[in-house]
């Protein structure tokens, strides 16, 4: 309960001090407590209910739907206060963010952010280019008691070029239609914002889409050290060694940039392999044995170099890619695994927090419902990370014996729901919570 009203408290410190901005700091604290209760999916009237029945909030429908679409929600300092509340974000001295897209298919014709977006993993009796909003999301990958996390630090909606030059509806905010940013562009612009407010080297961990030089050039290249890319690499890509010394006798024209030619990333894992070692590494949960062989190459695509680490299962392998040449095998193995924390939390934000369901439409009403989602998750876990103990899980699984996010939910729930809680972070207006609703949560939960 203290914990929620830590956390709560220096959220509400970002409104003015105006009749209006005291009213709406206790909407925002309750509204995203209504997002994490799991009681129903987070569309905009789920969470109208829940402010009324489950918190006694007293507000009318038309002035909840006009603040959830205000254009004066101040965001940005939200998130920053938010960012400064998470404990210990660095790991061993560098801030890990994992770099991804996902799209969220919709039903509305008319809804901010819609196009025919690829599904890369559409099934076969579904539409390849399904109508849906595509995020580009960046998030902070940490251990939360044991465990790797993901919490969510910004967005953006990519739009396509075609869209904006057609001037289409769904690419417009507030009458106006958006400047194309490629998804390249956005990710850069994510990313030094976080090293602008961290003051550390952030190591990115993407997949093998944006773990090229598309992304590497827009950071400067890595900005001498304030970068760092993790990535998977793509089997076809050329390897090569080091550029020989230069002779006593130089020659006429620039000295050589790259050495002997490797091969490809395939050819190289093959070659290699008998060179394979054992290293121990915390994989998925547990510690696990990798076989796995390590070298620093020249990447031409890159034009720096780069450490590759093949990874080898029995008829398998994967390559992996890094700039910052202090990472060890064992922690490039480790982080990369942990970058699929970034997909569970889509899942999260989508299924279990019910983003997905929500079928608003107007630009400024979209983007608060997914900032209300996404900041909820945050808040969720920095609450288990503020936690003594770690929570227990409710529902075992064979070989998951860490707690789930619904577990840390359900904790929550009960803090917010508690008799004493609002006494601490007090209503307008207090009516008594009926005894059936706590009852029904439990069984939801």
């Amino acid at each position: 309960m203290f914990i929620l009203r830590d956390l709560l408290t220096p959220l509400q410190e970002e409104f003015s001090n105006t009749k209006q901005g005291q009213k709406r700091k206790v909407w925002f604290a309750y509204t995203l407590l209504a997002v994490v209760v799991p009681f129903t999916s987070s569309i905009t009237s789920n969470l109208l209910r829940a402010l009324q029945a489950l918190f006694g909030l007293e507000i009318q429908s038309q002035r909840f739907y006009t603040f959830m679409g205000s254009t004066t929600l101040p965001w940005k300092a939200l998130w920053h206060t938010m960012w400064g509340m998470i404990p210990s974000p660095a790991t061993e001295e560098r801030i890990i963010v994992a770099l991804d897209d996902s799209i969220n298919p919709k039903g509305g014709r008319k809804i901010f952010g819609c196009a025919h977006f690829h599904d890369h993993a559409a099934k076969g009796n579904h539409s390849p280019y399904p109508w849906s909003q595509c995020i580009l999301a960046i998030g902070l990958l940490k251990k939360v008691k044991s465990r790797w996390a993901c919490l969510p630090l910004d967005f953006r909606f990519y739009m396509m070029q075609k869209d904006i030059v057609a001037e289409s509806s769904t690419a417009k905010r507030q009458g106006r239609t958006l400047p194309f940013e490629s998804k390249m562009e956005q990710a850069a612009t994510m990313l030094k914002e976080v090293h602008n407010y961290f003051q550390q080297s952030v190591l990115v961990l993407t997949d093998s889409w944006f773990g090229n030089n598309g992304l590497w050039s827009r950071l400067e290249r890595g900005d001498d050290g304030c970068f760092h890319l993790l990535s998977r690499m793509r089997t076809n890509i050329t390897l090569y060694d080091f550029a020989p010394a230069p002779a006593e006798k130089r020659k006429a024209g620039r000295p050589r940039k790259y050495g002997e030619r490797f091969g490809s990333v395939d050819d190289c894992a093959a070659r290699w392999k008998e060179k394979a070692q054992t290293y121990t590494t915390f994989l998925y949960g547990k510690k696990r044995d990798v076989l796995a062989y390590s070298q620093i190459v020249m990447l031409k695509t890159m034009k720096c170099p780069v450490r590759v680490v093949w990874a080898y299962r029995q008829t398998r392998y994967v390559a992996l890619m890094t700039t910052d040449l202090t990472l060890s095998v064992e922690q490039i193995i480790e982080y990369y695994g942990a970058r699929w924390k970034i997909e569970a939390g889509f899942k999260e934000i989508k299924q279990e927090i019910g983003s997905s369901k929500s079928q608003v439409r107007n630009a400024d009403a979209v983007l608060n419902h997914l900032n209300f989602c996404m900041m909820a998750t945050t808040l969720t876990w920095v609450y288990a990370d503020r936690l003594q103990t770690a929570p227990d899980r409710k529902y075992k699984i064979r070989g998951r014996s860490g707690f789930a996010f619904s577990d840390v939910r359900r904790i929550m729930a009960e803090a917010a729901l508690d008799q004493d809680f609002q006494s601490i972070c007090p209503l307008p207006q207090q009516r008594p919570q009926k005894s059936f609703v706590k009852t029904l949560l439990r069984m939801v939960a």
